[in-house]
């Protein structure tokens, strides 16, 4: 095998990495800034307790997991849709 048709294949997984780790990353974003948000609505005691609070609140291992798991998912569906259309 020469070495652009290598070079070639590992940019182009490197490529697709890239895009699963920023999609991932983006959706995880999403999720913990609408957890964050809802700390500060009417019934969350963000307001009462202030923002260290919140964070603490969030940033828990359940909601870890949630984000992880459900970024898999996020991409997994875009992804077919992409390919589909």
């Amino acid at each position: 095998m020469p070495q652009e048709q290598y070079d070639k294949k590992n940019s182009k997984k490197l490529t697709v990495a890239w895009r699963i780790i920023i999609e991932a990353g983006f959706i995880i974003f999403l999720f913990y800034s609408n957890l964050l948000m809802g700390e500060y609505e009417r019934s969350g005691l963000g307001k009462s307790k202030g923002l260290l609070w919140a964070i603490q609140d969030i940033f828990t291992t359940g909601n870890f997991l949630i984000a992880i798991i459900s970024s898999i998912i996020g991409y997994l569906v875009f992804e077919f849709l992409r390919n589909r259309l």
